[in-house]
């Protein structure tokens, strides 16, 4: 098999043409990396993808319309190779933009001036396996955001579940990190049904992204839990409460790579 069938073929997009060439020689010397181009805007980055096979998007905020603009791309990036993971490249001071970046699509957020080469390499490596990648402040800052939210509503007003028994099958199996194409297999299913039943599923609960769907469910996992304390009240039968959020924050994080979250669809 050629070497470049093995590689990790990644788009470099920023504003910035002396960032992008540092940026793709520095990546090229690497093996197991292979940088097919740098585009210097959003237009650019959708005909590469269109075009070339592209497994990693690295987007800078450094983009010529601000960082508001890059964070607005991803989805128009992905759209066009739906296959594709982007990784946000964020400066220094924007730390406020890592829940938008989630939201946009983002499978990974990374400072470069802080956090170094070698970092970025391990990052694009493992957001390449299927993993999201976040340090521990950074996780904390988007759990926080979205535990001010409303929990995902698994049932309607009037009790009535909202996803199908299959469309809850689905929902499980993304969050044992499975691609859409293990759970195609495991649900003897077409890849395309996965993917109808993801729309629908995000519809449904108004959520736009597998990340944002694992972290809703983390919410709502802690809510079921401080609901199921309350409903102790009578010590006749030794029972241990078992704490949803704290498993699912161990399957969800490791140290720095969260868990696999697969492929969007």
């Amino acid at each position: 098999m050629a070497e470049n069938e093995l590689s990790i073929s990644i788009l470099v997009v920023s504003g910035s043409s002396m960032a992008g060439d540092l940026y793709s020689e520095s990546l090229n010397r690497r093996a197991g990396f292979r940088v097919v181009a740098h585009a210097a805007s959003v237009d650019e980055a959708i005909l590469v993808v269109r075009s070339i096979n592209v497994d990693i998007v690295l987007v800078s905020t450094t983009l010529a319309d601000g960082p508001h603009s890059a964070l607005a791309a991803l989805p128009r990036i992905q759209a066009a190779r739906p296959s594709l993971k982007a990784v946000v490249l964020l400066q220094r001071t924007e730390a406020d933009l890592i829940v938008s970046a989630f939201r946009a699509g983002a499978r990974g957020v990374f400072f470069p001036a802080i956090d170094g080469f070698k970092s970025l390499c391990r990052c694009i490596e493992k957001v390449n396996e299927g993993q999201v990648w976040a340090n521990n402040s950074q996780l904390l800052q988007v759990l926080e955001v979205f535990s001010r939210q409303a929990p995902l509503r698994m049932l309607n007003p009037d009790g009535i579940r909202l996803l199908t028994k299959r469309e809850e099958q689905v929902v499980q199996l993304i969050e044992e990190g499975f691609t859409n194409r293990q759970i195609a297999s495991e649900l003897h299913l077409s890849e395309h049904t996965v993917r109808n039943n993801l729309f629908r599923i995000f519809d449904k609960l108004g959520v736009s992204s597998r990340v944002e769907l694992a972290l809703y469910r983390v919410n709502s996992s802690n809510r079921f839990a401080e609901e199921a304390r309350r409903e102790i009240r009578k010590p006749v039968v030794s029972a241990s409460v078992f704490n949803p959020t704290e498993h699912s924050r161990q399957r969800l994080y490791g140290s720095r790579a969260v868990r696999q979250l697969p492929e969007t669809f």
